[in-house]
């Protein structure tokens, strides 16, 4: 799968949805529009025409991933949206799953300009940030896509959670959003601009518990965004060119690749240099691959892939 940097293009144009139908036409709830047990759980919901400005509203808060699927265009989307409802689940607020069922309201699809489905599109303050991605993807790439996704939201400051919903219905108005704990210091920190108290706090978690995997993805990525503080992005990418062979040059633009979403691109350019150089050059390009491995997450089908590369590299 090709990934591509979130970026935030223009709002969606709701314009086409006109006013809701009469009560006497209503669309079927929320917690069953959806069908399959797709919708319904804690981080998903089934749009209709009611509930679809406020389920955009809470993009304003933290992605909104919107799945259009179709039991009669596309059998089998329904499983698809089951399966992305269950990773917002997994991912426990850091994305709310909103499904729209295509057959029951085919004029959300209209307004929206849906030209097939499934169609899966990645919203945040109410505007896409990532091209619409047509077909349905794997549960492993849909892993690696959200991953991606919370990386680079992170790296912005932008640490925000949805509410929990009891049976598909919002949380009552008011209630506070609901945070692990543990993380809340290392995410505050992240989001107040300062990255060296985010990297402190990531390691106090880790130093209590070195099997904590997200604790161990947030410190590397915060640690890449602690060492390209006030960087500039051509200046680096011209001392790389003009020094393939300067590991600090090289780790550098690898960093700031990363951060730009092109992670293949990162794990390339030092895997080559690893190739290249030798001996304390090549340890210290070695290890710096590692970290951005564990930024990434060890079970990502890209650093299984880096991995391989690396190894090659090396032996």
């Amino acid at each position: 799968m090709t990934q591509q940097p979130f970026s935030r293009p223009g709002a969606i144009d709701l314009s086409g949805l006109g006013r809701p139908p009469a009560p006497q036409q209503a669309a079927p709830a929320a917690g069953a529009a959806a069908g399959s047990g797709s919708a319904g759980g804690a981080y998903s919901v089934a749009i209709t025409q009611e509930n679809f400005q406020q389920v955009l509203q809470e993009s304003m808060t933290a992605p909104v991933v919107i799945v259009f699927h179709s039991a009669a265009q596309a059998p089998g989307s329904e499983q698809y949206a089951a399966d992305v409802a269950a990773e917002a689940e997994r991912l426990e607020g850091r994305l709310l799953a909103a499904l729209v069922d295509v057959d029951a309201h085919p004029e959300i699809a209209q307004a929206m300009q849906i030209p097939q489905v499934p169609l899966t599109m990645v919203v945040l303050d109410g505007r896409p940030v990532s091209q619409p991605i047509p077909g349905a993807l794997s549960p492993e790439e849909l892993s690696t896509l959200f991953s991606q996704l919370g990386q680079q939201l992170t790296a912005q400051g932008i640490t925000g959670r949805h509410q929990p919903r009891a049976g598909g219905a919002p949380a009552a108005e008011g209630e506070e959003e609901v945070v692990d704990p543990r993380y809340a210091p290392a995410e505050d920190a992240l989001a107040a601009g300062d990255i060296d108290a985010a990297v402190a706090e990531y390691q106090k978690l880790l130093d209590a518990n070195p099997a904590d995997a997200e604790a161990a993805g947030g410190l590397a990525i915060a640690k890449v965004m602690q060492r390209t503080q006030g960087v500039d992005l051509n200046t680096a990418r011209a001392a790389a060119a003009d020094n393939p062979d300067d590991v600090d040059a090289q780790t550098l633009v690898a960093d700031l690749d990363m951060l730009g979403g092109h992670v293949e691109d990162a794990f390339t350019r030092l895997v080559n240099l690893v190739a290249r150089t030798s001996d304390k050059d090549r340890e210290k390009a070695r290890d710096h691959l590692l970290g951005l491995f564990a930024a990434v997450g060890n079970d990502d089908p890209r650093v299984l892939a880096g991995r391989r590369n690396l190894a090659s590299a090396l032996f």
